[in-house]
């Protein structure tokens, strides 16, 4: 992973706020236009493979996989339709949003909720717990019984964390408002609401295509694409450069800028993940709308070696599990242990 430069480090303490204004305005052209060649394709592929089934050309499942594609990109916009930042108009962002949570079976106001609260404190040590993924630190792990110490270790695995933890996220524990029961009535409503929108939705697919193919394609496609959204939103803050810090001294500039990576994505990925790879300047500003993230990377190059990671190498940050009060950084259970 690259190292920041001493040019860097100045320009990071930049009014980031000020100069990421000017990228706020959408332009609601391109965002309808981005609606459309997003959901377009995810229904024309979502055909193409239920009839691939229907006919027995199991080769044509393949485009399960762009399919899945497709889904992560509805849900980030989704993502921008929370933040208000898709066509900047609470109303119109919001029923998109709703109506993209049946498709991603995530109930918009639910998460809306929970994904404001991480951006208002992540990295923050002293409020962890809503949106994020758990993660403890050195010495909270060893304070604990070993039957803890074993379910956070399951829990860190990569066959969990990207293989089961999806399954369960978006299939059963979506269904209703955890963390959010006794938040009011606005929870319960996103979630049944949601629920009754895909039962109803799902029942006209299985009419029309038959329960096999229904099955044999759209679940595939919800889990790989959970997969992947787990996996992008696990490596924009659990990487080896990024940053912690108690309430005392945390501060929500310098957390958005180190405490979150450019995911250095290529071209074609950077497409379908809607630029969320480029998750500091997100933080930095969450209502910069997805397709302006790399105008400001264009025009201010020294965000490129801010919090930097590959593609190659965001496969070593699986290996980081806990954070190190001492040493200010993730580390592994092995090196956890060694420094013990």
């Amino acid at each position: 992973m690259n190292m920041i430069s001493p040019e860097a480090v100045a320009n990071s303490k930049r009014a980031w706020l000020k100069i990421l204004a000017r990228y706020k305005t959408p332009d609601r052209r391109r965002s309808a236009i981005e609606l459309a060649i997003t959901l377009i394709p995810f229904a024309t592929l979502w055909a193409l493979s239920s009839a691939a089934y229907a006919y027995g050309h199991w080769w044509g499942l393949i485009l399960i996989l762009p399919a899945a594609g497709f889904l992560v990109r509805i849900f980030m916009i989704q993502h921008d339709c929370g933040h208000g930042s898709f066509f900047a108009n609470r109303t119109v962002d919001d029923w998109i949003g709703r109506s993209l949570g049946v498709l991603t079976l995530t109930p918009y106001d639910c998460w809306r909720r929970a994904h404001a609260t991480h951006h208002a404190s992540a990295g923050n040590l002293d409020q962890r717990g809503m949106g994020d993924i758990t993660t403890l630190t050195v010495a909270e792990y060893r304070q604990m019984p070993w039957q803890g110490r074993l379910a956070y270790r399951l829990y860190r695995h990569p066959l969990v964390m990207f293989g089961l933890g999806p399954i369960w996220l978006f299939i059963f524990e979506q269904r209703l408002p955890v963390g959010m029961m006794r938040g009011g009535l606005t929870p319960w409503v996103s979630s049944m609401a949601t629920n009754l929108a895909i039962a109803l939705i799902a029942a006209i697919l299985i009419w029309f295509v038959g329960l096999g193919a229904f099955l044999v394609v759209h679940l595939p496609i919800v889990i790989l694409a959970g997969s992947a959204g787990i996996w992008l939103f696990y490596v924009q803050h659990q990487f080896e450069e990024t940053e912690w810090a108690k309430d005392s001294e945390w501060e929500f500039q310098h957390a958005a800028l180190h405490g979150s990576s450019y995911y250095d994505l290529p071209p074609v990925l950077n497409w379908f993940t809607g630029n969320i790879g480029v998750h500091h300047v997100h933080h930095l500003s969450a209502k910069v709308p997805c397709y302006r993230l790399q105008e400001v990377l264009r025009d201010y190059p020294e965000l490129r070696e801010i919090g930097r990671v590959t593609l190659v190498e965001s496969l070593r940050c699986v290996r980081l599990a806990l954070w190190d009060e001492n040493r200010r950084k993730l580390v592994s259970f092995r090196e956890a242990r060694m420094a013990a």
